[in-house]
């Protein structure tokens, strides 16, 4: 079998006239962060949180930009961001729907949650909606286990869930009729 290569010093870099590590972003970051810190790498975590924070997704543009206010290569800020699940590196959609797949909810059949949402959604994990109102991830453990199988949508935990309770909760969302309640 070949390897498969991908020409990366040819890829064309969406970019905008504004930072998105701005100036407000620098001080805060300079005067909050980087002193917590014995090396400017060790705050690449928290640097990547507090951009994400702001702006819902890491873009390449931002990657490059935060590797330089840290001193760092764009590959190790590119292979930080990319190894961790909770980094966004595409526009997610307005609402987040991440079905846990932790060993307990394999037993609670997991499995059929998300083939509910895959079905009303027509997207796989990872992927986000034509119209951009969800986005479907599968996560390894939301420590929810008395609610399983679950899910987040967004920030709220819900479960037990079965195919036809996540559909209905899918609406809900779709149509506003469902708020920030916490668990359900």
């Amino acid at each position: 079998m070949a390897w498969i290569s991908k020409n990366s010093a040819s890829m064309k870099i969406p970019r905008r006239s504004e930072p998105y590590l701005t100036d407000a972003m620098k001080a805060h970051l300079s005067s909050v962060m980087l002193p917590r810190y014995e090396t400017k790498q060790g705050a690449l975590l928290p640097t990547l949180h507090h951009v994400q924070e702001h702006w819902g997704w890491l873009p390449w543009q931002a990657l490059e930009e935060i590797a330089g206010f840290l001193d760092l290569k764009p590959a190790e800020v590119w292979d930080t961001a990319s190894f961790y699940e909770e980094f966004w590196l595409s526009p997610k959609g307005a609402h987040v729907i991440s079905v846990c797949r932790s060993i307990t909810c394999e037993v609670c059949d997991h499995k059929s949650i998300t083939d509910a949402c895959k079905v009303k959604l027509g997207i796989e994990p990872g992927e986000t909606t034509d119209d951009g109102k969800f986005t479907l991830v599968e996560l390894e453990c939301l420590g929810l286990c008395e609610m399983a199988p679950c899910a987040l949508i967004d920030h709220d935990a819900h479960g037990p869930l079965t195919a036809a309770s996540i559909t209905k909760l899918i609406d809900d969302v779709a149509s506003g009729k469902a708020g920030h309640h916490g668990h359900h």
